[in-house]
């Protein structure tokens, strides 16, 4: 599956990969207003299929918030 383009919002911008302890990364689509979360999958129940958790440490979503100037 081709990569979609997203604008990564946290840790560091020089690479998709979480191989730094650099992770979870939220990114934002464009296209389609939303924000992408790259993560370790988070396992406290059950989802539907097709869907999935991801835990986000606090500081986290707010070194987002700061990158989008909210």
């Amino acid at each position: 599956m081709p990569r979609e383009p997203l604008t990564r919002l946290t840790g560091k911008l020089n690479g998709p990969n979480c191989d730094d302890d650099d992770c979870p990364n939220l990114y934002r689509h464009e296209g389609r207003g939303s924000i992408v979360v790259q993560g370790d999958l988070y396992d406290g129940f059950a989802v539907p299929d097709g869907e999935g958790l991801v835990e986000i440490p606090e500081h986290i979503l707010r070194e987002a918030i700061h990158a989008l100037g909210w």
